[in-house]
């Protein structure tokens, strides 16, 4: 079965057209390869991570940041299809 992504944000930060902007980027890039890609409110303040089913990829506090999305792709990728060419987002993330 295909993986589903899953952006945890918290509304209260105004984060949903940040977690949508991303959702539309990965589903651009990654739409044979998923399952789908939930958005889902927290109630916790000030939460923001992505998971593929319930293995976390990126986590807004422990980073000090949001994920690029040159970057966020590339962990998706290496994750779900390690073998896919990302073209011009592929690699030289610092």
């Amino acid at each position: 079965m295909k993986p589903t992504i899953t952006i945890e944000y918290c509304p209260k930060c105004n984060w949903m057209l940040r977690a949508a902007y991303m959702a539309q980027e990965l589903l651009t890039t990654f739409s044979e390869d998923v399952y789908g890609i939930t958005l889902q409110p927290s109630e916790t303040p000030g939460k923001y991570n992505i998971r593929i089913d319930e293995v976390v990829l990126f986590d807004r506090k422990e980073q000090g940041r949001f994920p690029e999305i040159k970057e966020l792709k590339q962990l998706v990728r290496d994750v779900i299809n390690p073998q896919k060419n990302l073209g011009h987002s592929d690699r030289n993330v610092t």
